[in-house]
């Protein structure tokens, strides 16, 4: 019979706690393009992002990313601007996972926009009665809530 020790079983446990950590974050975004606005260096950027629990939907989202030189010009060093925009479409066949049926949705990709207290998030939210999926970009701030916002949605068609 074979002893394993309390540090082996520690590792074993922790690295399993790692990958359910990881298998329950909101999806990560890869960029797909990166477009200069002006002679400061400020950019728009785009990134393509998966939903993870719906498989054949694929979001792009494009916000602004300033600039060093327009953060050290303008004195607000940990912030980028709340503005985004989304568009999702289905990029394969449709297949929903273990997705949130509720009125609130689920945030499937988080992103920082300052250095603690803003947020970039996209939401989706399942529109049953006209089988729809929605899915909402906003920023999620501690103290001010942002009205800027955008939605794309993917229609759930059954042929």
């Amino acid at each position: 019979m074979r002893i394993i020790s309390a540090a082996k079983l520690n590792l074993v446990a922790c690295a399993g706690a790692i990958f359910w950590a990881a298998a329950t974050l909101p999806a990560h975004a890869e960029e797909v393009g990166r477009v200069g606005v002006d002679w400061v260096g400020n950019d728009i950027v785009i990134e393509a992002l998966a939903d993870p629990k719906v498989a054949g939907v694929t979001c792009h989202i494009s916000y602004f990313d300033r600039s060093l030189w327009d953060r050290v010009s303008k004195g607000n060093w940990f912030e980028d601007p709340s503005n985004s925009s989304i568009a999702c479409r289905q990029t394969g066949p449709i297949v929903l996972g273990d997705i949130d049926t509720s009125a609130g949705g689920e945030v499937v990709f988080s992103e920082g926009r300052s250095l603690i207290f803003k947020s970039l998030r996209v939401t989706r939210i399942f529109d049953a009665e006209n089988q729809v999926l929605v899915y909402l970009t906003h920023a999620n701030e501690v103290t001010d809530g942002s009205a800027k916002m955008s939605i794309s949605t993917v229609p759930l068609w059954q042929k």
